[in-house]
């Protein structure tokens, strides 16, 4: 099925109270899904399907959801609401819009368990990142029996490495001397987050810069299979070096540069 009904089941609790909107005029569920449905297209329920999108959804583009997100603004209680619904769609959004002071410990667990778009893990990783629970949660993850939760762990490591300026050069250190002994025998899933983790540690500062690379070549080609899509693994050493490239004078490192800007949640 492509279309969902919002369902008039209450969300959970919050542990603290939830910000208000920060649209002029608040806008409910039943409003938010209905515009969601006439956005819908075909072609990108097809493309999410190949990323591994299931069950409920309409297919609305990201540019789509950016502007709706901007009406929106910050609504945790929508949120909630929008991922209750089981919609594809809907789940997109609440990353988008969901408060990460407000995540719960267990509703970050859930949210990357039933998540279903691979391309869409970076959004919850950085709601962890951005929020009180993001390091306790890279524990929890990374040492998980889910290989979900592992592979989310990874992810988490790239947002803390770029985001959080306390995250430590050792703790770093020691997640890519663990992806190096165990990265061509995670599953494919992990794996890829295992990647992405090394160019964000190699974009911290000079030092892992050339710690990250040393390991990288020693580690070799990482193979991920991406299925149907057009999405490719990128070469770690290749990939610091452009960042490195990017930040130009203007930034210390690429992760100065990530936290000059907006939660990449929030702006892709």
């Amino acid at each position: 099925a492509t279309k969902a009904t919002a369902p008039k089941a209450i969300a959970p609790k919050a542990t603290a109270k939830a910000k208000p909107a920060t649209s002029a005029v608040r806008l409910g569920l039943d409003e938010v899904m209905g515009i969601l449905e006439k956005a819908g297209s075909e072609q990108a329920r097809k493309t999410y399907a190949r990323h591994g999108a299931k069950g409920l959804m309409f297919g609305v583009r990201f540019g789509d959801l950016f502007t709706l997100m901007k009406r929106i603004g910050v609504d945790h209680e929508l949120a909630r609401a929008l991922w209750a619904t089981g919609n594809v769609d809907a789940r997109n959004l609440a990353m988008k819009i969901a408060d990460p002071q407000l995540m719960t410990p267990d509703e970050l667990d859930r949210w990357t368990i039933e998540n279903e778009m691979g391309i869409c893990g970076l959004y919850v990783a950085s709601l962890a990142a951005e929020g009180p629970h993001g390091r306790s949660k890279v524990r929890a993850w990374t040492d998980s029996k889910d290989v979900r939760l592992r592979a989310m762990g990874w992810t988490l490591v790239s947002r803390l490495s770029d985001l959080d300026e306390s995250y430590s050069e050792e703790e770093l250190s020691r997640a890519v001397s663990r992806i190096e002994t165990s990265i061509h025998a995670a599953p494919n899933a992990e794996r890829a987050e295992m990647n992405r983790a090394l160019i964000s540690i190699g974009g911290r500062n000079p030092a892992l810069r050339k710690t990250v690379t040393a390991a990288a070549k020693r580690i070799g080609p990482v193979k991920v299979d991406h299925g149907d899509t057009a999405c490719a693994t990128p070469d770690a050493v290749a990939s610091i070096d452009k960042a490195w490239e990017r930040s130009g004078k203007k930034f210390p490192s690429p992760a100065a540069a990530e936290r000059s800007r907006e939660s990449m949640r929030r702006r892709c």
